[in-house]
């Protein structure tokens, strides 16, 4: 008889609170940090795409603005004495940040394709996606980290909306430099339709990631993947 999966603490021992402690107010400040780049990517995004008629510039900003939306209920929820309590509420908020951008994107998409809109080459766009490219991924791991040590599932979800920015900007410059040197104008919405995509698969897992990492959680020898970052429901 095979013998059930073997549970294996979140981790090693539960953090002291002075440890806690210190892994709140570094989450904050990392949360801190995404909202103050996100603003600036944002703005700079949206007014390059709309000079450029650019979907997927456009999309790309407005994931910014989710992602300013996305950390601010992480703010909140660290603002609280006890920030497991807003857990669950913040993970809903996530999510639902992830689904409206990818309906809206998907929408413009669509009509761009239809319409054969045809996206100017935008320098501006080609190097925020490329700063995007380098800086997203190390506040992604910073947060992550930090979360999972802390026991905070809404901020895993959140570092993987940060990771999910990297995957976009690799997308967008793709899309901008093929439209720039190739003039494939449908480059860039299929570019956005990319982003609405990977943005429902991360919603998906926001929404249903509530009760991973908690505490009192574990971690399966073969984790469930339907939860953020590998960390399966209680029981």
């Amino acid at each position: 008889m095979t013998s059930p999966p073997r549970l294996l603490p979140l981790t090693a021992a539960a953090p002291s609170p002075a440890r806690k402690s210190l892994l709140r107010r570094r989450i904050r400040l990392l949360v801190a940090a995404t909202i103050a780049y996100n603003v600036v990517e944002a703005v700079v995004a949206i007014t390059a795409g709309a000079i450029a008629s650019s979907t997927a510039l456009i999309g790309f900003g407005l994931d910014s603005v989710v992602e300013v939306g996305s950390a601010a209920a992480v703010a909140w929820q660290f603002s609280a004495a006890d920030p497991h309590r807003r857990e669950r509420v913040t993970l809903r908020l996530i999510a639902a940040s992830f689904f409206a951008l990818a309906a809206y994107v998907s929408v413009e998409s669509v009509r761009a394709l239809v319409g054969g809109a045809d996206a100017e080459h935008s320098s501006v766009g080609i190097g925020l996606a490329a700063l995007s490219l380098l800086v997203m991924p190390i506040l992604s791991y910073a947060q992550r980290r930090a979360g999972r040590e802390f026991g905070s599932a809404s901020a895993v979800a959140d570092s993987r909306q940060t990771l999910l920015c990297t995957y976009l900007s690799g997308v967008l410059l793709v899309g901008l430099i093929v439209n720039a040197t190739l003039g494939w104008w449908w480059a860039d919405p299929l570019a956005a339709l990319v982003i609405a995509a990977v943005a429902v698969k991360e919603g998906r897992e926001a929404w249903r990631g509530d009760a991973c990492c908690a505490p009192g959680a574990a971690l399966r020898a073969e984790p469930d993947r339907s939860c953020a970052d590998g960390c399966c429901r209680d029981g």
